[in-house]
């Protein structure tokens, strides 16, 4: 004795019961087609499916509960929220900008502070050690 361990494939059966509902729905049938080549279907597609199945008047409620159990146990991709686009990327740091301009004003050739002006009127960032020079040359050149 041969036993046959076909397995039930009731969104096979669903997708026929479909398309002869409606032969001429365009997504059934590439349903149908995906499902012959893939041998399966996304959450997503599932759930349009389910909303076509729906429609049919003669589909047994136990195919619907079986495919609605289905979806259920697909895994669902979240994505995370997006970040605050309207952020500036660069903030600028108007104290140490008045730094520069004092030490400027009364030393306008010292060529550290230029090159650090500069950078700072670029908007690139400046490093702590950078900002901490800056304090220091101010201190000492205009305090």
């Amino acid at each position: 004795m041969s036993t046959s361990n076909k397995k039930l494939d009731i969104i096979d059966r669903i997708l026929e019961a479909c398309y002869q509902h409606n032969p001429d729905a365009l997504f059934v049938m590439s349903l149908m087609h995906q499902y012959e080549e893939r041998g399966s279907l996304s959450k997503k597609q599932l759930e349009g499916l389910m909303l076509k199945a729906v429609k049919v008047p003669d589909m047994p409620t136990n195919w619907l509960a079986t495919l609605e159990a289905t979806i259920n146990k697909m895994h669902t991709r979240e994505k995370a929220p997006p970040e605050k686009i309207n952020a500036p990327l660069f903030v600028r740091d108007e104290a140490t900008g008045n730094k520069l301009k004092d030490i400027l004003t009364k030393y306008p050739q010292h060529k550290r502070v230029v090159f650090l002006n500069a950078k700072f009127e670029k908007n690139e960032l400046l490093s702590a050690a950078e900002k901490e020079e800056i304090t220091k040359f101010w201190k000492i050149l205009v305090k």
